[in-house]
């Protein structure tokens, strides 16, 4: 399974592609989509032009997304939500199912501890996808999103077959 992570933001939304294959984990893509600077509108739609090429350059089959965190500044939580929007939309699109998953989740799935730093996530990104030399932080935690997801893919399907074989 060819799984996209993206870590939703709106100045740079990070995405990474991985190839899962049972329990084996390769690095296929990863990178930063910059919206630039102007109106949100034309920043939106940047976003969604270049998330759109991603997706049909990659041919993902599935996605995962960060859920976005409400901080102090209710204007910049928008405007991110607005971003995140984006980011579940495009695989929608593209007819993808999307999986969301909290910060949390995702640094306790791929680093073991909910409250990691970018720089250990980044690290053991680094370990579960040797060769990977991610382009920037955001980069590294999508292709955390898409360990996570691949993780719980897989702890969802072996608990399916657990229930069918009881069954």
């Amino acid at each position: 399974m060819r799984i996209i992570g993206i870590d939703p933001g709106l100045r740079c939304l990070g995405w990474g592609v991985i190839d899962v294959e049972g329990s084996r984990l390769r690095h296929v893509a990863n990178g930063q989509i910059l919206s630039g600077a102007g109106d949100l509108a034309v920043r939106l739609l940047a976003l969604y032009e270049q998330l759109s090429a991603v997706i049909a350059r990659h041919a993902p089959q599935a996605a995962a997304v960060e859920q976005t965190f409400v901080n102090k500044d209710g204007a910049g939580t928008l405007k991110l939500g607005q971003a995140r929007g984006i980011a579940m939309l495009v695989p929608a699109q593209a007819g993808l199912s999307v999986a969301e998953y909290a910060p949390n989740a995702v640094k306790k799935a791929v680093v073991g501890v909910g409250h990691a730093e970018k720089q250990q996530v980044e690290h053991m990104v680094r370990l579960q996808l040797p060769g990977c030399d991610p382009v920037g932080p955001d980069a590294a935690d999508a292709l955390a999103i898409a360990i996570c997801h691949a993780f719980y893919a897989q702890s969802a399907g072996r608990l399916a077959q657990a229930i069918g074989a009881a069954s």
